[in-house]
């Protein structure tokens, strides 16, 4: 009987994967405006991914005017970039992203919020691209914060030191070797290609590419890591140094649509859900018996002064927007 379990237990591990864990790296139903920076009350930002600019505006502003600069996640704040070629002044304007409602009733994901996407690709027969990207380079390691009651983002007491805000919002860390990537994808009989960029913990920026979207209606397009290893008996068996080392994480970049010269060019429409990952742990999820960030803060530190750098580009960027809004006429909105 004993004998019986045994080889039962091994007949489950084979069959479901001994390695193989499953995150969800970022889902865009979580992306929705719930937030409101202005005097209006209107939602138009996302409150888990808010990030605060103001500190680099300077002190010319008020601070009613410095509580309106935020930015978040959004699907809105998305960004739609061409390539160089490409990046016409009707085109740019012509390429951005919209927050979908899938329709109540749909055979999937009813009343879910969705990324909306709309490039204007050049009419010329050549070869160009547009990137589909967040509107700041998502931090790995940023404390989680909440709005306090003046507006201000406060880290409470006991996220100080995790590093976890952006966790399932384009980050998914203590990732081994990947075995496959997965995006929920609406296409429109579109013959482009998608991929999918993403960044580990050295900085190296690596792309997936997808699939085709000449299908009309939800698919799940999936790329398999064609050097993956199922079989343990096969793998080189190796025991690494743990904390700091051990902290491999990957994060989204963003999404590239490529547009063949030989295709019809004009708008392009999609639609995205979510992105998901299969993977091995990097180390097992065993509850340890220190919090080792939370006394050393080395993975906060090593990329601290990328992620100033970072807010200040981002701050900059977002100060001249706000700037621009309070020029324009009214009526242009």
């Amino acid at each position: 009987m004993k004998r019986f379990f045994i080889l039962l237990l091994v007949a489950l591990i084979a069959g479901t994967g001994l390695f193989a864990e499953e995150s969800v790296l970022i889902d865009f139903n979580q992306l929705g405006a719930d937030f409101s920076v202005s005097d209006d009350g209107e939602p138009s930002e996302n409150e888990a991914t808010l990030i605060d600019f103001s500190v680099v505006a300077g002190s010319s502003y008020t601070q009613e005017e410095k509580a309106q600069m935020k930015t978040s996640l959004f699907i809105e704040n998305w960004e739609v970039v061409l390539n160089s070629s490409a990046r016409s002044v009707v085109n740019q304007s012509n390429s951005f992203t919209r927050a979908a409602l899938v329709r109540e009733g749909a055979a999937q994901y009813p009343n879910e919020t969705i990324l909306g996407v709309r490039v204007h690709f050049p009419d010329e027969p050549f070869n160009s691209w547009a990137l589909v990207k967040p509107p700041f380079e998502i931090p790995a390691y940023m404390d989680a914060t909440t709005v306090a009651a003046d507006g201000t983002l406060e880290v409470p007491q006991e996220e100080v030191g995790r590093g976890r805000k952006f966790d399932g919002y384009g980050v998914v860390k203590n990732i081994g070797v990947l075995k496959s990537i997965s995006v929920n994808v609406h296409g429109l009989n579109f013959p482009h290609g998608l991929s999918i960029i993403f960044k580990d913990q050295n900085n190296v920026e690596q792309e997936y590419f997808m699939g085709y979207l000449n299908f009309d209606g939800w698919r799940t397009l999936t790329w398999n890591n064609p050097n993956y290893i199922a079989e343990v008996r096969n793998r080189e068996l190796n025991t690494f140094p743990l904390y700091p080392n051990s902290a491999p994480m990957v994060k989204l970049m963003g999404f590239r649509v490529y547009r063949d010269a030989a295709m019809e060019g004009g708008d392009f429409i999609a639609y995205i859900k979510d992105v998901s990952v299969v993977y091995d742990k990097a180390v097992l999820s065993l509850e340890r018996d220190i919090d080792d960030e939370a006394v050393w803060g080395i993975l906060q530190d090593r990329e601290e002064s990328r992620r100033n750098s970072e807010l200040k580009r981002l701050g900059n960027l977002q100060v001249l927007r706000y700037l621009e809004r309070q020029k324009m006429d009214a009526s242009a909105e």
